[in-house]
C-alpha cells in the first residue's frame, strides 16, 4: 500500500472550481500527469466522489473542521469511489 498524508489550507469562502482544485491536488502531491479519483468522507463516514463543481462545493461546505480526502490513481481499483 502506498499512502501519504498532506495538510493544506483552502479558502472556504472562495473555493473555486473543481478543475482548479484537481490541479492543486496534483501539484501538492507532485503528480502533475497522473489521473486521479477523488473522494471525501462525509459526516457519516461515507466515501463520496468529487468529480464536478457541484459535489466539490458540497464537500467544501460539509467540511467541519477538515475535509478528509482520498485520492487514488485512475485504473487501479475503482472500488474506492462510489
Amino acid at each position: 500500500f502506498g499512502a501519504e498524508f498532506r495538510r493544506f489550507s483552502l479558502d472556504r469562502s472562495k473555493p473555486g472550481r473543481f478543475d482548479e482544485f484537481y490541479g492543486l491536488l496534483q501539484h501538492v502531491h507532485r503528480i502533475p500527469n497522473v489521473e486521479l479519483l477523488v473522494a471525501y468522507a462525509d459526516v457519516h463516514g461515507d466515501l463520496l466522489p468529487i468529480n464536478n463543481d457541484d459535489n466539490y462545493l458540497k464537500a467544501v461546505k460539509s467540511a467541519n473542521p477538515l475535509l478528509r480526502l482520498f485520492l487514488q490513481r485512475k485504473g487501479k481499483s475503482e472500488s474506492l469511489v462510489c
